[in-house]
């Protein structure tokens, strides 16, 4: 049997998020962009859905293309409707024509195993769009962390979470059972004067590190200020601002169903290649003869 993937502390995560709920209006701009660019990428889709789910209810959606919404979060707080974990989805096969989620995956221990829940949910020819944090997020905090902690304490441990890389999530749409899969990627830049306000915004996101390999203490204070200047002196414009760097994957993918697009057989082509490019057709196993000479 093969171990279950245990990255994060999810019991951790959901306690961040609970603690932020009561003060998430003032440090929830992200989640508000990106539940935008969503729905932007939604008003693409030519198409009225009947009955969506939404996965993780930090960001507001603006109402429409949707006749009835079902929001389900990990944490009471912020669920609309139903409270329930992203890794174990409570809903019946095929009982949704669209599912959206904004920001809300990146924590998910098995995340082939929560598209496959998501598709299994979708009825033939419903379409999933999700947003979640990509690799290159937090590299200036990430960095200036592991620098600091090698200085001082002669050691590290991750302070930042991993995230899934853009070239792998198309890979992942289709392992699903995904069809017509697509990921692109949006970078949104935040600047501050000060990283000690990144700090605050994540704990107000609650999106604190909770890696299960993490250190347990917490951080020395010298180390935390050791990583402050590094973050300055190496990422500060002229102005003194910091950047932080947030990658957004955006992945879209259809239920399977017969109406959809297919790919052609092979040998099925009504028109030769050589014919389109006006060249002569070399079988398998000939040789390519120089032209005579004299000859053009």
């Amino acid at each position: 049997m093969v171990d279950a993937i245990d990255i994060f502390d999810r019991r951790r995560h959901r306690e961040n998020r609970a603690r932020a709920a009561r003060n998430f209006a003032e440090h929830d701009f992200l989640f508000r962009e990106v539940g935008e660019r969503l729905f932007d990428r939604l008003q693409d889709v030519n198409r009225r859905f009947s009955r969506a789910l939404v996965v993780g209810c930090r960001a507001p959606l603006p109402p429409g293309l949707v006749d009835e919404t079902v929001g389900m979060d990990l944490t009471p707080p912020f669920a609309t409707h139903v409270v329930a974990d992203e890794e174990a989805l409570p809903f019946a096969p095929a009982s949704f024509d669209l599912i959206l989620s904004p920001l809300a995956l990146h924590w998910v221990n098995d995340l082939p195993g929560a598209l496959i829940q998501l598709r299994r949910a979708l009825k033939p020819d419903g379409l999933l769009l999700a947003a979640l944090f990509g690799g290159g997020t937090l590299y200036e905090l990430r960095h200036a962390l592991l620098e600091a902690e090698m200085e001082i304490e002669a050691g590290a441990s991750p302070r930042v979470s991993p995230f899934a890389e853009i070239r792998d999530a198309g890979g992942l749409l289709q392992r699903a059972g995904l069809a017509l899969p697509v990921a692109d990627m949006d970078t949104i830049t935040v600047t501050y004067d000060n990283p000690l306000k990144l700090l605050a915004d994540l704990r107000g996101m609650g999106e604190q590190n909770v890696i299960r390999e993490r250190r347990r203490s917490f951080l020395r204070r010298a180390t935390l200020l050791r990583a402050m200047e590094i973050y300055a002196e190496r990422h500060a414009d002229a102005d003194g601002r910091v950047p932080a760097t947030f990658e957004v994957v955006f992945l879209t993918g259809w239920a399977p169903h017969e109406s959809q697009q297919q790919p052609l057989r092979p040998g099925s082509a009504a028109q030769r290649l050589a014919d389109a490019l006006d060249a002569n057709e070399i079988g398998a196993g000939e040789k390519i003869r120089p032209p005579r000479k004299g000859s053009s």
